[in-house]
């Protein structure tokens, strides 16, 4: 191979790699994924993944040319519409459609697209998934509004940590202080008796990490060590966060506005949940930036997902329904990628988001500091660890019985 073919190369998988990391794809698929490019691109590599670094090593088959390089990355953001297109992009490059310089022009062109969707609609669907969450989560129609309303709080704090590197550092904590300040006016001056901390848990639900937690595990799983155990300290430490701030803003607000004694209200009716994981898929679109083409599958899963999860709640035990439902999502997942020919994790985020266990995390952490229980959860510590082992476990037997075509 030509040296000057060998940069060319080297150089789009070094960027085609750091524009994946960027998009939020999990180490474990990144690491697999790069190496099947390479290997079609006719180069050898080894690739070292984890949440905030990449390291390339590119040679040829008789090591004429060979080519090392690290880099220290932020921790990507789940970007799905940009993930589809990159996919779509060096899948037209490996067919034969567009030449390596024309690839490298439209990676350029990719990395500058926009959301799909505005600040408006982003916001709104900010609003939307806090309320949806707690509706599924049994909030009284007050609570729910509430919910959404400190969404929109959230939002704005998450728009100034874009512009800030200050507030980026601290949007965690101050976020979930705020709101549970912004709570704890409400509760005294507005609407007494409501569930203050179901509310501020509502609010913040965008920011709680049981989606990092059930990767970092995922990473765990298929051993890669390293990734897989920076990850989940990272959640841990961002949960840790919000949940310092809540409890704090909470304190506060009791101490300037006085305590809410909280009077249970009428829940929902069961059809109100069904309600709740289509608003909240729906409000997912927005938040992951999904192509307008996979919305259907993005729901789809998300009903699937719960679905499959409630109905073997009637007949296995508490925790390994989760199993079924992830079991569930796998197989449709990799049948996505087989009939789209897109990523498996365009449709994995969708239905995982209402199978994680990041908020029961939070809960259990407010059960074991505080010693009470907002939502009614017996045993909530084993209950969050052995959904986690599920929702692994489900998707490791989804990927042995419908193998996926694609490593992404």
């Amino acid at each position: 191979m030509h040296t000057s073919k060998f940069i060319q190369k080297r150089r789009f998988i070094v960027r085609l790699g750091k524009m994946l990391h960027k998009y939020g794809t999990p180490s474990f698929r990144l690491e697999a994924y790069l190496l099947e490019v390479a290997a079609y691109m006719g180069v050898r590599a080894s690739i070292i993944a984890t949440p905030t670094s990449l390291t390339f090593v590119i040679w040829t088959d008789g090591h004429e040319d060979e080519y090392t390089h690290a880099a220290r990355l932020q921790p990507g953001e789940l970007d799905l519409n940009s993930l589809s297109h990159v996919d779509g992009l060096a899948s037209e490059l490996l067919s034969g459609k567009v030449t390596l310089s024309e690839a490298d022009r439209l990676l350029s062109d990719i990395d500058d697209m926009p959301s799909p969707y505005g600040k408006l609609v982003t916001g709104f669907s900010f609003a939307l998934s806090t309320g949806a969450f707690a509706m599924l989560m049994g909030a009284s129609w007050p609570e729910i509004g509430w919910s959404g309303l400190l969404g929109l709080l959230s939002y704005v704090w998450y728009l100034w940590a874009l512009r800030s590197k200050r507030v980026n550092m601290m949007l965690e904590p101050m976020t979930s202080f705020m709101a549970g300040m912004a709570a704890s006016a409400i509760g005294r001056y507005i609407d007494p008796g409501i569930n203050i901390p179901l509310i501020v848990l509502s609010s913040v639900i965008v920011l709680v990490p049981g989606l990092a937690l059930t990767m970092g595990l995922s990473e765990l799983a298929s051993r890669n060590m390293v990734s897989g155990t920076a990850r989940v300290m990272d959640a841990l430490m961002q949960l840790f966060k919000l949940y310092f701030g809540a409890f704090l803003g909470v304190s506060v607000g009791f101490s300037l506005f006085g305590e809410n004694i909280y009077v249970p209200a009428e829940s929902l009716p069961e059809w109100g949940t069904w309600l709740a994981v289509f608003l909240l898929s729906l409000s997912l679109v927005a938040i992951f930036r999904t192509r307008p083409i996979h919305i259907p599958w993005g729901v789809a899963a998300a009903f699937i997902a719960y679905g499959a999860s409630v109905w073997s709640a009637d007949f296995m035990g508490a925790g390994m329904n989760t199993f079924v439902g992830a079991f569930a999502l796998g197989v449709f997942a990799n049948l996505f990628t087989r009939i789209a020919h897109q990523p498996h994790t365009i449709v994995g985020m969708h239905g995982l988001i209402v199978l994680v266990p990041g908020s029961k995390t939070y809960i259990g952490l407010n059960s074991f500091i505080s010693g009470q229980d907002f939502v009614a959860a017996e045993h909530v510590g084993q209950e969050v660890f052995l959904i986690f082992m599920s929702l692994i476990a489900g998707l490791i037997f989804a990927n042995v019985v419908a193998p996926t075509k694609k490593a992404l």
